[in-house]
């Protein structure tokens, strides 16, 4: 994702090992406590059966359940474009889950408007599920979020976000897929109902 540049100068000034030990200790703490029919029928299958390794799509099967747009971000690192983007502007109740495998990421319940375009989100949903790494592109020091099992690309994370975290998880849609809680249980998400009941979604 493109940085909006608050707080970079103090960003270059740490360094990559400072970053890197900082955002991703940072996430680990706050966390703690907590194109079509073909891709939704392997990632569906991918979440029901926990027991069994995931095997990641071959290339050429990727090209053919995502679209060119999904493809590229997820296996790429293309950047979708901002305000233009399926749930940059979205907050009904729900989960996104990695467009690839599935695997449970972010909430309804942790995202916010950044004003940058993009989903925005304080922390993920199930931490062990996504992956950090260091990007040195276009000239600066990130860091980059991945999926744990796909290993998709789905943006980048930094130290601008609201309370209590501080944390931005800055990510593309076009790596997501939105469950809504009506349809969790359905889809063999149902373990996340409780969090809805719970926490009612916030007015926006």
């Amino acid at each position: 994702m493109w940085y909006d540049r608050r707080g970079l100068g103090a960003l270059r000034t740490t360094g990559v090992a400072a970053l890197t030990i900082g955002f991703v200790a940072a996430a680990g703490t706050q966390t703690a406590g907590t194109r079509g029919t073909a891709t939704r029928a392997t990632a569906d299958s991918v979440h029901a059966s926990h027991s069994v390794p995931y095997q990641k799509p071959s290339d050429a099967q990727l090209k053919k359940q995502l679209t060119p747009l999904q493809y590229e971000v997820t296996q790429h690192a293309y950047t979708e474009r901002a305000f233009d983007n399926a749930f940059w502007h979205s907050y009904a109740p729900g989960i996104y889950v990695d467009i690839v495998s599935g695997e449970p990421l972010f909430s309804s319940l942790d995202k916010f408007d950044s004003g940058t375009g993009w989903p925005s989100f304080t922390k993920p949903l199930e931490p062990e599920n996504v992956t950090t790494r260091v990007d040195r592109s276009l000239f600066e020091v990130r860091m980059e979020v991945r999926s744990k099992n796909a290993d998709s690309h789905l943006g980048h994370i930094f130290p601008d976000g609201p309370k209590p975290t501080g944390l931005r998880y800055c990510i593309n849609s076009a790596a997501l897929r939105f469950i809504p809680v009506d349809s969790l249980a359905a889809l063999g998400y149902g373990q996340y109902l409780p969090l809805f009941k719970q926490h009612p979604a916030p007015s926006h």
